[in-house]
């Protein structure tokens, strides 16, 4: 098997040949498909923060990915060779995530987890499966199980990139009044294709609408800040994007309003489930961007310049 080796920050990733994984008890093996570019490991490569979380380096990068069961290990069930599946990042049972404490997808083979995988519709593609396994779960956790969003409610987007047109998206389809924040003038043009009533460039805008919720995406720290100053009385700020680590927020507005700001991390094999749904029903249009498997530097490059609209996803 071959893959991107992430080493440490400021390190550029590798291309990497390794023995080929052996299947153990509870886990299968795939062979990965499709497979997702975040944000996140953009952040890992530039700031040394995220060593704290990235525990077995050297290893093959990237927490989304989609494939075909190749083989299983013994006491999985429920699972066989050729099933379509996505992989969840983390096993609830362990808290172990791929790409940070164990190999991921930036590879041609993937060992994880049976509790971690979820099928993939036949009319979803592995583009798809993959993109939903972070960006999409990470979406649809912060706006709905921990946002509360529903039927009716207005709801602002901070940041419309991979995450956000996820959310804003979903959130237009269950049927919440939608706004959206976005500096990037190419992603705010995205807003009427998924369904936003208006893209604001500053988030500090948002405070016309009077949103009961308003979800970061982006967290830089500034968002978050601006979030709490623009969402309604009684509001809540739900904050997933890591773009920085740190924030510093007004306790006087928090205390006045009586708002509420939550932190959301990541999901479980439920919220990838509930976004198949969505991408079963032929509705969530998203404009994901392929590149080939050996350009996933490159690519990740250009997530660092801010010239890729959407989501960027490696094929295999």
């Amino acid at each position: 098997m071959r893959g991107w080796v992430f080493t440490e920050t400021h390190v550029p990733l590798k291309m990497v040949e390794k023995q080929d994984p052996v299947v153990v008890p509870g886990e299968v093996i795939i062979d990965v498909k499709a497979t997702g570019l975040c944000h996140s490991d953009v952040a890992a490569l530039e700031d040394p923060g995220w060593m704290n979380l990235i525990t077995a380096a050297p290893l093959y990068m990237g927490h989304e990915c989609a494939g075909v069961i190749t083989e299983v290990g013994e006491g999985v069930t429920g699972f066989k060779v050729g099933d379509r599946v996505g992989v969840c990042p983390i096993a609830k049972s362990t808290g172990e995530a791929i790409g940070y404490q164990r190999d991921g997808g930036y590879a041609t083979k993937c060992l994880v987890p049976a509790e971690c995988l979820v099928p993939i519709p036949d009319n979803v593609s592995f583009e798809q499966g993959a993109a939903a396994t972070d960006a999409g779960m990470t979406a649809y956790h912060a706006m709905f199980r921990i946002g509360g969003a529903k039927k009716g409610m207005k709801v602002g987007v901070i940041g419309i990139g991979g995450l956000g047109q996820f959310a804003a998206r979903m959130a237009v389809l269950r049927g919440c009044e939608v706004y959206a924040a976005e500096i990037n003038p190419q992603a705010r043009e995205l807003g009427k294709e998924l369904g936003i009533k208006e893209v604001y460039e500053n988030v500090s805008d948002l405070a016309e609408v009077g949103c009961e919720l308003i979800v970061d995406y982006a967290g830089f720290g500034s968002t978050t800040a601006q979030a709490l100053e623009a969402v309604a009385k009684f509001g809540r700020v739900v904050v997933v994007g890591m773009g920085k680590l740190e924030a510093t927020i007004s306790t006087y507005t928090l205390i006045l309003k009586q708002a509420q700001v939550l932190g959301s991390n990541g999901g479980d094999t439920e919220d990838i489930k509930e976004v198949y749904d969505f991408f079963a029903t032929g509705m969530l249009n998203l404009q994901l961007s392929t590149i080939p498997f050996d350009e996933i530097k490159d690519g990740l490059d250009r997530l660092k310049r801010g010239e890729v609209k959407g989501r960027l996803v490696a094929v295999l």
